[in-house]
Order: C-alpha cells, then sequence, then structure tokens
C-alpha cells in the first residue's frame, strides 16, 4: 500500500501543479513564492511554474525537463539552476529581463547560436554550461572556440562556467590557463609527443648514507654528551622523586588532627 502511494506521488511530480508548489513552499498564494526547489523529482512538464511571477531564486535541477516555456513570464528570476536536465533550447529565457545567475550545465546543448538569445540579458553576470566538479557538461562546450565566442557574446559576463573572467581573481584564472598552453605547447610539438630522455638522479646512490667519522676526538665527543645525557637523566629522576615525597608529607601535615572522644 505505501509503495503505491508512492508510486502515485512520484507520478504527480512529472508535472509541476498548484499542490505541489503550495505543499513545496507552504504558500497558499503562487505569486508569493520567492524561492523554490524542486530539485531531482523526475519533472518532466513546468506546468503552472509560470503563475509564480514574484520568484526570485529557481532550482529544478536534475529533472528531466526538455520544454522552458513557461519560464517566460517569470520577470523577477535572478537565480536559474536547470542543470542536469534534457534541455536543447534556451530561446524561453530571453524574456527573463532580471536573470544574474545561470547554469544549465549537464544538459543537450548542442550549438554555439543558440545561446545568442541570453545576449539580450544585461544583468546576466554568471553562467555556467560545464561544471566539472560533477562531470555535467554540454555537447556545445567540445567546440574548440567555445570560450572565446562566449566572452565575446557576452562582454557583461563576470563567471563563466566557475572561472572568474573579469574583476578580483580574473588573473589567477588567466595565469593557470596561460601556464596549461605552455605546457600542452611543450609537450607536443607538430600534433605527437615529444619524447624526453630518462631522467638521471641528481646525486650518488650512496650520497644520503649516513657515514661514521673516523675521527677519535668526535667519537670522544659523542662518548661525552651521552655520559652527560645519561646523568641528567638520572638526576631528573631524582628530583621527581624528592618532589613526590615532599608533596606527600606536606599534604599529611595540613590533614586535621582527629581526637578520640
Amino acid at each position: 500500500m505505501d509503495s503505491k502511494r508512492e508510486k502515485d506521488q512520484d507520478a504527480d511530480c512529472e508535472k509541476i501543479t498548484a499542490v505541489l508548489l503550495k505543499s513545496r513552499t507552504g504558500e497558499f498564494d503562487l505569486e508569493s513564492i520567492l524561492f523554490l526547489k524542486l530539485r531531482g523529482l523526475g519533472i518532466r512538464d513546468l506546468g503552472c511554474i509560470g503563475e509564480c511571477i514574484n520568484i526570485e531564486r529557481l532550482d529544478l535541477s536534475g529533472n528531466n525537463i526538455t520544454n522552458l516555456a513557461p519560464l517566460s513570464s517569470l520577470w523577477l528570476l535572478s537565480v536559474l539552476n536547470l542543470s542536469a536536465n534534457r534541455i536543447s533550447n534556451i530561446e524561453p529565457l530571453r524574456s527573463c529581463d532580471n536573470l544574474q545567475n545561470l547554469n544549465v550545465a549537464g544538459n543537450i546543448i548542442s550549438c554555439i547560436e543558440n545561446l545568442r538569445c541570453l545576449a539580450s540579458l544585461r544583468k546576466l553576470e554568471n553562467i555556467r554550461f560545464k561544471d566539472n566538479t560533477y562531470n555535467y557538461s554540454n555537447p556545445v562546450c567540445r567546440n574548440a572556440s567555445y570560450r572565446t565566442v562566449l566572452l565575446e557574446m557576452f562582454p557583461n559576463i563576470k563567471v563563466l562556467d566557475g572561472e572568474r573572467v573579469v574583476g578580483r581573481g580574473s588573473e589567477l584564472y588567466q595565469l593557470c590557463k596561460d601556464i596549461d598552453d605552455t605546457i600542452k605547447a611543450g609537450v607536443y610539438k607538430n600534433g605527437q609527443l615529444v619524447e624526453h630522455p630518462d631522467c638521471k638522479p641528481w646525486v650518488e646512490d650512496n650520497y644520503w648514507e649516513i657515514k661514521r667519522s673516523n675521527n677519535a676526538i668526535v667519537e670522544e665527543a659523542y662518548k661525552q654528551f651521552n655520559d652527560v645525557l645519561h646523568e641528567c637523566r638520572l638526576l631528573n629522576n631524582r628530583a621527581t622523586h624528592v618532589i613526590s615525597q615532599t608533596e606527600r608529607s606536606m599534604s599529611l601535615k595540613k590533614q586535621p588532627k582527629q581526637y578520640a572522644i
């Protein structure tokens, strides 16, 4: 009986309904919803999500969404996570004028031209088409000129695929990229892997072995040092014993005398 009820609930989650939205948020009116997380529910149809006209942050990651048309009415939406779905067309997002942060990694967007619809979003600063942490990507990311074209397409963007491209911290990402390019250029020459000779050891094999000195003076110094160290240990043991004896005797003196009655 319980398994049947769970299956019915899963079936209901395939489409966003007013009942689902109200139960998830506790809001009576859909227009009162400002933040919404519907992650990993198996949603295929966005249903009445467009009625949440005041929503600002929306997480729909990990579902089976293909059609984004209902999102076109969410003009106040600023943060949108659509990662790990089955989206190939993001055209409906062009009307989300307030959008600042967009994550569509892990979908099936295949053409760079399909991304030009977002160029009119002047507030868009953070956009992600691939996420190396979760191994999410899009076919468009395999394009050799992907990064260059996107930076030209979105001149106001600050963060691309988790890397800061302008502002504080961007120099570090650029430096790392330059280092990677330099390494790749050095490893491959004319498209072939350059073979390097085997590395030779810097020092001889017995360089790090500790060698005992034959100098009699040094040997005598070692012996005297060990004798002094032994004496110090004996003195320490005696001092510890005397201190403990003294503390014991003092504690006995402080105890009040008891008289027999």
